[in-house]
């Protein structure tokens, strides 16, 4: 696929998207027993089916979805549940190999320039395309959907310059109590970010990739966001409502 055009973008027609869902869901699996996380009932509906809902909204039509635990049964979800608006490939890692190691794995099938990847456990109610132009925009190789949180010491926390370049990131400090940026979960990289990223080492995208960058390497895009991640029991139980919402 050619790259967008540096004009308006308003769809993710030409982006490719792909979803991380090959973690083990350790926190939910007393609910979800042999229920992939990604497949997780949100109000009678798979959350894969509300995610992937969300990314057709936006014009995405080519979806790749990496999975890895209990891989046979999203498969078949997906096989038996063809969609009319996008296409939707599947990736089997054959050993849990963290966000990093899945993006290696699946480097080949890239198609666009930049491609988007999200975490295949969080949602946030963001517009795709603003955070794509965006992106086009800060002409950097990567970027991340960043949220503003009133107590950014419970997370993780971003710091970045005026131009939203990222200079640092933060650990967890239960000792800060002020509003600051979270990582969101969703990202855009360019062709020579995913190069390095296939020929780097280490299983995560956080720690192993971001955090050994140079200071403003990489883009943010942030707003005040509506952000879930299904992944421990209370958020799981909060979702209903959250997407009620956001819909």
């Amino acid at each position: 696929m050619p790259a967008p055009s540096l004009n308006t973008v308003n769809s993710l027609e030409n982006i490719d998207v792909v979803i991380l869902a090959g973690g083990l869901g350790t926190r939910v699996s007393s609910i979800l027993k042999d229920t992939p996380k990604v497949l997780a009932p949100i109000d009678g509906r798979p959350y894969l089916e509300h995610l992937i809902d969300r990314l057709t909204g936006f014009g995405a039509r080519r979806i790749l979805l990496l999975i890895g635990h209990l891989a046979d049964a999203v498969k078949t979800h997906v096989e038996t549940n063809p969609r009319p608006d996008c296409e939707i490939i599947s990736i089997i890692e054959p050993q849990p190999m963290g966000t990093a190691g899945a993006l290696r794995l699946a480097r080949d099938h890239f198609k666009s320039n930049p491609v988007m990847v999200m975490n295949g456990d969080s949602f946030v109610d963001a517009n795709l395309c603003d955070f794509l132009n965006n992106h086009i925009a800060s002409e950097a190789e990567g970027s991340l959907l960043c949220t503003k949180v009133d107590d950014a010491g419970r997370y993780g926390r971003i710091d970045c310059d005026e131009d939203g370049r990222i200079i640092r990131f933060v650990e967890k400090d239960p000792d800060f109590h002020g509003e600051g940026l979270v990582n969101a979960g969703i990202y855009l990289f360019n062709t020579a970010m995913l190069d390095y990223i296939a020929l780097s080492f280490g299983a995560s995208l956080e720690h192993d990739i971001f955090e050994k960058l140079p200071e403003r390497h990489l883009n943010t895009y942030a707003g005040t966001f509506t952000f879930i991640d299904i992944g421990t029991p209370e958020s799981l139980a909060l979702a209903p409502e959250v997407f009620r919402r956001i819909s």
